[in-house]
């Protein structure tokens, strides 16, 4: 992408919807937050809020040179791999500019699309061509699975990979990471706090607005059940963070921690938290400023992983 960007962005899901009602004010304040915290670089898609995020990330960023910004497309439509065409692209890409108010997208992912359209030579044929004619700089895509990733990575073109990859979520490490750092493709950490059960903050009485995916979506009912929790069974994700906590450095937050460990792992580029207030958003930058993890946590943290997540999620995706 040519681009550098710190290792703490911001997701922006959280400011178009599924994560409760966030106004527009509370979005600006956020993003500002970030920026005043030292990020230059925020994801977002165009199916947040049917373009909700795009267009508040928009308005922000018109003075903003200093700041990246990553857009998804393809999950406005049915998911049949006839649909990711050079066509839709070209569409889809116009509607992202026109909200972002720019001429040129930083970055422009596909957004989890059906397993065939990663193998697809044609699929790439067409994110080239958006290059060309300057309507993207790069393209990379976000994915559900390990191998399609790989897949995609296979392809010249490719910038970056986005993937879930947090403490509860080791797969990636095994040949994701490697092979990125090898092609010299950005690696973009998403769901980093698997939705916030990494935050520390929940127990056995939490409770998740109507709205929010946190709550609508705990068995896959609307999009894999990845993107919720990691995959994760709430319980055993309580029992888990209980196991780190005391690895937890002092002056620092669950939360820190977790991102912590993540900008410890070679190959991460960046990692995306959201943020849907200014304090959580200053916070999740401050952990960059945490020293790396010891060698003794680290393999503290997987014992917790093989023991209770493994079983879970280590062979779904």
């Amino acid at each position: 992408m040519g681009r550098t960007v710190g290792a703490i962005g911001l997701g922006a899901w959280q400011l178009g919807a599924d994560w409760g009602e966030v106004s527009e004010a509370d979005a600006h304040a956020t993003l500002q937050a970030a920026v005043d915290a030292g990020v230059t670089f925020i994801d977002t898609a165009d199916a947040y809020g049917d373009g909700r995020s795009e267009q508040i990330i928009g308005s922000f960023i018109k003075d903003k040179p200093q700041i990246t910004v990553a857009t998804k497309m393809g999950r406005r439509v049915a998911q049949v791999p006839g649909n990711y065409t050079l066509d839709n692209f070209r569409a889809w890409t116009d509607r992202s500019r026109a909200n972002l108010g720019v001429e040129m997208l930083d970055l422009v992912q596909l957004h989890c699309p059906p397993t065939p359209v990663f193998s697809n030579q044609a699929t790439y044929d067409a994110l080239d061509t958006l290059v060309q004619e300057k309507r993207i700089r790069a393209y990379g895509v976000s994915v559900e699975r390990v191998d399609e990733a790989l897949a995609a990575m296979a392809r010249p073109g490719l910038a970056s990979v986005q993937i879930i990859f947090n403490a509860f979520r080791l797969k990636p490490l095994e040949q994701v990471l490697p092979t990125a750092r090898q092609a010299g493709i950005g690696i973009i950490a998403r769901v980093p706090l698997a939705s916030g059960l990494l935050s520390g903050r929940y127990d056995e009485h939490t409770t998740f607005a109507a709205d929010d995916h946190r709550n609508f979506n705990r068995h896959g009912e609307s999009f894999d059940v990845g993107e919720t929790f990691s995959g994760v069974d709430f319980q055993v994700g309580l029992e888990a963070v209980r196991r780190l906590r005391p690895l937890v450095p002092d002056g620092a937050t669950m939360a820190q921690f977790a991102l912590r460990w993540i900008l410890d792992q070679p190959g991460v580029t960046v990692t995306i938290p959201g943020a849907r207030n200014p304090e959580q958003a200053r916070a999740n930058a401050a952990a960059a400023d945490l020293a790396p993890l010891s060698e003794e946590t680290l393999a503290e943290v997987r014992n917790v992983y093989d023991e209770l997540i493994r079983p879970q999620v280590h062979n779904r995706w």
